[in-house]
């Protein structure tokens, strides 16, 4: 059983950064994609970004050039990077694991808050 925990929310100023961690405990099979979700105020579960096994990354329109994602495969851990933050970046970011196998495995972790103040 994999668990997912986050870390490295918390309140900013428009225009500042903040980092966040998901560690992954447990053995994560190959293929897989980690990324991060956001669920802002009164909206729905959105991607924000992703980074496959092989390192191939995804990220949402406006998040390109702003955010970064990344991982260390020996921590099993992934990062996102966010700069320039806007206030619409409030929300809860999610950590999401998915093993390509059939049937799909899919994680999530417990979240963690972000929020942009303008």
């Amino acid at each position: 059983q994999v668990q997912l925990v986050e870390s490295g929310g918390g309140l900013v100023q428009a225009g500042g950064s903040l980092r966040l961690s998901c560690a992954a405990s447990g053995s994560i099979g190959n293929p897989n994609a980690m990324g991060w979700y956001r669920q802002g105020p009164g909206k729905q579960r959105e991607l924000v970004a992703h980074i496959t096994s092989d390192g191939t990354t995804t990220y949402a329109d406006s998040e390109k050039g702003r955010f970064t994602i990344s991982k260390d495969n020996a921590k099993n851990t992934v990062y996102l990077q966010m700069n320039s933050l806007k206030p619409e970046d409030t929300g809860v970011y999610y950590c999401n694991v998915r093993v390509l196998w059939i049937p799909i495995r899919e994680y999530w972790g417990q979240g963690t808050q972000v929020a942009v103040s303008s």
